[in-house]
């Protein structure tokens, strides 16, 4: 989605990360909204790492309550987590939070990603990571899973 087109009835959720705003997962998760037709859109912040711990810090008090982390910031994100799922607190990485109520949630998705196909050691990093965007677009915003849709979404 290009800012020209988000409306006030856009939803939103929050990227972090280096390079965010041109990163993959940017890319990947706008692009799984277009695909499904959703006013939806991932707004990306570059940060440095010098800004990272004071982001992490407020954003329990801030607007932001669905945030993706880009790799560089994964396992640094855990500290700022009042509460991790299982797969997170095992991997010491998060590849999301969510806020509610001033509290921060920190999710890995590595296993739910996993247990969407039949023999997942036989996938690459770059399968896996689109299929964690498509748990996260279905969380936040209803989109649905098509694992079938991976390898098109990867070749746009």
């Amino acid at each position: 989605m290009k800012p020209h087109e988000i409306k006030p009835d856009t939803k939103l959720c929050t990227i972090i990360g280096h390079n965010a705003q041109t990163g993959y997962m940017r890319r990947y998760f706008n692009k799984i909204m277009k695909r499904n037709g959703l006013n939806a859109t991932a707004i990306a912040l570059n940060i440095t790492d010098e800004h990272f711990a004071y982001t992490m810090q407020n954003v329990a008090h801030s607007k932001v309550d669905k945030m993706m982390i880009e790799k560089e910031f994964q396992a640094k994100a855990v500290e700022y987590c009042d509460s991790l799922n299982d797969t997170a607190q095992r991997e010491g990485r998060i590849d999301f939070i969510e806020v509610s109520e001033g509290k921060v949630q920190g999710y890995c998705l590595d296993d739910d990603a996993k247990a969407l196909f039949e023999t997942p050691e036989f996938l690459d990093d770059q399968i896996l990571y689109v299929a964690k965007l498509m748990l996260i677009a279905n969380r936040w915003f209803d989109a649905p899973i098509d694992i079938d849709t991976i390898p098109l979404l990867i070749g746009e």
